[in-house]
């Protein structure tokens, strides 16, 4: 794994959801669903950021509470997806991976502020 500051990650996540439905997809569905989970993969990277220049403690975990939320919404919606054959998990694998390991550092660090 290349060796990234959290922002990175975070915009390279996002970047790598929004890449993958450069077409528009065929079905209502699919598209429902792309939309949203483009939506929320920008909407982590987004609120990341403000954590970063929260002026509190309180507003950092809020932030990051946050980040977490859309994280796990991101992570339901690949797998939603998959299932319905929407997108193949092969497609999806890579970014699967790395939301899982944006929610535990973001685990680890709503932590710290509580």
């Amino acid at each position: 794994m290349k060796n990234y500051n959290l922002d990175s990650r975070f915009e390279d996540f996002a970047a790598s959801v929004a890449m993958l439905f450069n077409k528009s997809p065929k079905s209502f569905a699919a598209d429902y669903l792309a939309k949203q989970l483009i939506r929320s993969a920008c909407s982590s990277a987004l609120n990341f950021g403000e954590f970063e220049g929260a002026g509190s403690d309180k507003d950092r975990a809020n932030k990051l509470r946050i980040t977490l939320k859309e994280l796990r919404e991101s992570h339901r919606n690949f797998k939603i997806q998959v299932k319905a054959g929407l997108i193949k998990v092969d497609d999806v694998t890579t970014m699967q991976n790395e939301n899982e390991e944006l929610i535990k550092i973001v685990v680890t660090l709503i932590k710290k502020y509580n």
